[in-house]
């Protein structure tokens, strides 16, 4: 469900910014009391440029450890300092991991959750005998040879409307398991497999439990046929571990059906060359 959209106050304008953060020093995005979040920081410049506390809404939360390169936010502001300002302004005041990278005026109507027509995320495994020591915070090193066909194969097997409680977290708060993933791309990059998922939306440690599993496929030790008896067990006990967050990264946030449709139209017929993704 939205964030609080019945107790949002009605100031004069509603703001968009578009955020790329490196998620490795925070519990996440959403503010807690064991940690300190993207959200809490994000919150702190609004409020100290505003000079009064100021919230922000996102698109959703990410995880402890988890990144982004296209989070999307909204706040309310009486401000007129122009986009450039904003975004110059509210830079100079974040940490070096969080950046805007775009301000815009929203729509009267905009909700940065409940505006939200499906999200893109990328997970990466460095396949390698090395680990790596600039690329750390962003990949899962495995050592051992992984069989990308069946790691593909297996995934496949969960695309489209299912009840993922067999890949959900225990501390998952959503009322229903019930999610479309609506494409998965799994591909070899070098030393690198990239894992992307379209979906509605994703319940906590979703993706992460998947690649877990996956992995599992890749290492010979569940055949990609399994993944269906996982999925209809219904039973987390059932699926693999659940990767490490650093893995992971929130890619894009779509807000219109044909710039969805273009992205999975991509992904179906040139999986290797995707020009949106940094």
């Amino acid at each position: 469900m939205p964030e609080n959209l019945d107790t949002e106050t009605k100031p004069q304008k509603k703001m968009k910014l578009l955020l790329e953060y490196e998620g490795t020093r925070y519990c996440g995005w959403q503010s807690q009391k064991n940690g300190v979040s993207i959200q809490e920081i994000v919150q702190g410049v609004l409020s100290r440029m505003h000079n009064t506390p100021t919230i922000v809404w996102s698109s959703g939360r990410t995880d402890a450890g988890v990144h982004a390169q296209e989070q999307m936010v909204h706040f309310f502001t009486e401000s007129r300092m122009t986009d450039l300002q904003w975004l110059k302004g509210i830079n100079g005041l974040l940490p070096t991991d969080i950046v805007v990278k775009q301000v815009s005026l929203a729509e009267p109507d905009f909700h940065a959750q409940a505006s939200c027509k499906g999200k893109l995320y990328r997970y990466t495994i460095l396949n390698r005998d090395f680990p790596t020591a600039l690329d750390f915070p962003y990949s899962w090193y495995l050592y051992y040879p992984l069989d990308v066909e069946a790691m593909r194969e297996a995934v496949q097997v969960l695309e489209g409307r299912h009840d993922f409680t067999s890949f959900r977290g225990s501390k998952c708060g959503a009322k229903s398991a019930d999610r479309y993933l609506m494409k998965t791309v799994v591909r070899k990059e070098g030393d690198r497999i990239q894992c992307y998922f379209i979906g509605n939306g994703f319940l906590k440690h979703m993706i992460r439990i998947i690649m877990g599993t996956v992995v599992l496929a890749g290492r010979g030790l569940l055949k990609p046929a399994d993944m269906t008896q996982i999925l209809e067990a219904r039973n987390r006990r059932k699926a693999g571990p659940t990767a490490p967050a650093k893995g992971l990264c929130l890619m894009r946030v779509f807000y219109d059906i044909e710039e969805r449709s273009d992205c999975l139209h991509r992904l179906q017929n040139s999986p290797i060359e995707i020009p949106f993704l940094g």
